[in-house]
This record gives structure tokens, sequence and C-alpha cells, in this order.
């Protein structure tokens, strides 16, 4: 359904506002939060961290030829992995200084 013209200029007048009581809103509303940028990386980071700490039971696992710890270890790479991709997934914007 359409907005008709009133509506659509009653938008616009509200949008104008907006933009001139809080410019900060206006920018987190366009290109998102740099919190979120953060907590991505830091996503990416652990990810890493997940996925040594795992290739390291991995090998622990081999090593001292018990089989539990090795799946345990691979399980705990595939986890880690997942959480390096959700960390490196494409920013939506990035926000003017």
């Amino acid at each position: 359904m359409a907005l008709s013209d009133e509506e659509r200029r009653a938008l616009e007048i509200l949008e104008q506002e907006l933009a001139e009581s809080d410019p900060d809103l206006v920018r987190k509303l366009q290109y998102g939060t740099t919190e979120s940028n953060d907590r991505a990386a830091a996503t990416a980071v652990h990810g890493v961290r997940t996925m040594i700490a795992a290739f390291t039971l991995v090998i622990a696992g081999i090593a001292f030829e018990v089989t539990i710890i090795g799946v345990v270890g691979f399980l705990l790479l595939i986890t880690g992995s997942m959480m390096l991709l959700k960390g490196l997934r494409p920013q939506q914007g990035t926000p003017e200084p």
C-alpha cells in the first residue's frame, strides 16, 4: 500500500527534525554502531584462539593415542572455524568520523 502525498511529506518533516535534533542517532541508524564492529573483531580473535587450542588437542590426542581428546579437539576446531567466519562477515558500512 503506497503512502499518500500528505503522509510522505509528514514523514520527510519528521526525518528532517530527527536529523537536526540527534545527528548521532541518524548516523548509527545509517551505518551501524562501532560496537558491533568491535564485537565482530573480538569474535574472530576468539575463533582463532579456539582453533589453535583445538589443533593442540588433536595433536595431543594423536600423540597419546586417546581418541576422545582428538574428537573433542576436532569438534572445537569446527566451532573455532565457525566463530572466525562469523567474525569476518562483511560490514554494512563505516561511520563517518
